[in-house]
């Protein structure tokens, strides 16, 4: 059979957009009228693409359109991905570059890149398209998002965290925010070129892991908490047994011993719900040695804080607060969540008590990550809780690229926690906290 050029264009050029969208879409109807799903389920993923590659070839050999090579092999990877991945999404989840990928609507799509916004060439065919590439990736992990339930929390099988809302209350298309993670999560090695924190405060979050020191990670959306979360998690010895409480699993802890644990909002007829603080009450029944909690947001606040009190040192949790001050406040204000009416003071007590350092990260013009502050909590004064600056990032203005940058700065303040890290076989030198301008970034 001769084949039949698409109106209007001559051997080499490219098929129009429209033409080769339906094109696809074509292909893709006749693929899933082929597939056996029942055997589709038992083979290995690497055979099954490229089986299903050969039979997509040979669906676009008998379709009249003629497409050059580079065309062709767009449609074979497009149709793949529409099969057995997240559709046009998969392009732009290839990309190591890109930390975000913000999606207004089926034609709307911007990602992050370097830590500048630009809009994507990428679109979905229309709205139907969208649900059902979100469709797709929520039943992956159990959840479900309709119009009875339109707000969603997933995450990808690389530990990217999603978060899906659909019409009616997006009034534009449904609008979903992607915050990547990668399969390969930043080491330390990668922050310190990355210059997020100095050499001498590495020294020190080291020592207090090791020592069992209850922290507090605390940011802004995108400040990179969870990343600095999943770090920090490698110091702890790989013998202990560490239990996880996240919303969306998304940490990528690197010890054996560690049982992960997840949320799961209610059912169709509102019921099943299994909240934070019912897994953190249960967590305690399995034995842990240290509980992390991907973040405190509610009520799951205080049992946490009532763990890092009983006998689980080295416990760590996130959340957001802009300054480590703003964070104690906040905690308080989730405290109140609980529903139990607790004095002002005897909060503030259980916080002192339990919580010895709180590390602030935050996202600075330009997109660069850094942790601003390394705090110690000293204690209660009257009915104030002490914090003191161990180290300081003090921002010093903006380059020519547009990124802030400044000093880490040593406060000249020796920790009173010191005692703790030596006797877990912690040594730091005295110069580590002689107050000084420790580096640039």
């Amino acid at each position: 059979m001769v084949k039949q050029l698409v109106p209007g264009t001559r051997p080499g050029e490219k098929a129009p957009e429209n033409e080769f969208e339906s094109l696809k879409r074509r292909i893709h109807g006749k693929l899933v009228d082929k597939l056996d799903l029942t055997k589709v389920s038992e083979m290995d993923n690497d055979v099954l693409r490229r089986e299903i590659r050969m039979v997509i070839e040979h669906l676009s050999d008998a379709e009249s359109t003629l497409l050059n090579r580079a065309e062709r092999e767009r449609l074979v990877e497009e149709v793949l991905d529409e099969t057995f991945g997240f559709g046009p999404l998969e392009l732009l989840l290839k990309d190591p570059l890109i930390s975000d990928i913000l999606i207004n609507g089926p034609k709307q799509i911007y990602v992050e890149k370097r830590g500048k916004m630009e809009k994507s060439a990428v679109t979905f065919r229309d709205n139907a398209h969208l649900l059902q590439i979100i469709d797709r990736i929520v039943s992956k992990v159990g959840r479900r998002v309709d119009e009875v339930s339109p707000m969603v929390d997933a995450r990808l099988p690389d530990g990217s965290r999603v978060n899906a809302i659909i019409p009616p209350l997006a009034l534009d298309g449904a609008a979903v925010s992607i915050r990547r993670f990668g399969s390969n999560p930043l080491k330390l090695e990668d922050l310190l070129n990355y210059k997020a924190f100095a050499p001498e405060m590495v020294m020190l979050l080291e020592g207090a892991i090791k020592a069992r020191l209850n922290v507090i990670i605390s940011g802004g959306t995108g400040s990179g908490k969870t990343t600095l979360l999943n770090t920090l998690s490698s110091f702890i010895p790989g013998h202990e047994r560490v239990v996880t409480i996240e919303d969306a699993a998304e940490l990528q802890l690197q010890q054996e011993h560690v049982v992960r644990l997840e949320t799961r909002p209610a059912n169709i007829e509102g019921k099943g719900a299994v909240s934070a603080t019912d897994l953190v009450k249960n967590a305690l029944r399995m034995r842990p040695e240290r509980i992390i909690i991907g973040e405190c947001r509610g009520p799951e606040t205080l049992d946490m804080l009532q763990a890092m009190n009983t006998g689980h040192e080295g416990s760590m949790t996130t959340l957001h607060a802009n300054t480590p001050r703003d964070a104690v406040a906040r905690i308080e204000t989730m405290i109140t969540m609980s529903g139990f009416d607790l004095p002002l003071k005897a909060m503030r007590q259980q916080l002192a008590s339990a919580v010895d350092l709180i590390i602030q990260a935050n996202r600075l013009q330009g997109g660069v990550r850094r942790i601003t502050a390394i705090t110690e909590v000293v204690g209660m004064e009257q009915d104030t809780v002490v914090l003191q600056d161990i180290y300081k990032f003090e921002p010093q203005g903006v380059d020519a690229n547009g990124k802030a940058y400044g000093n880490f700065v040593a406060s000249g303040i020796r920790p009173t926690f010191m005692d703790k890290l030596e006797q877990a076989g912690v040594r730091l030198p005295a110069s580590a906290f002689r107050q000084r301008v420790m580096m640039q970034a």
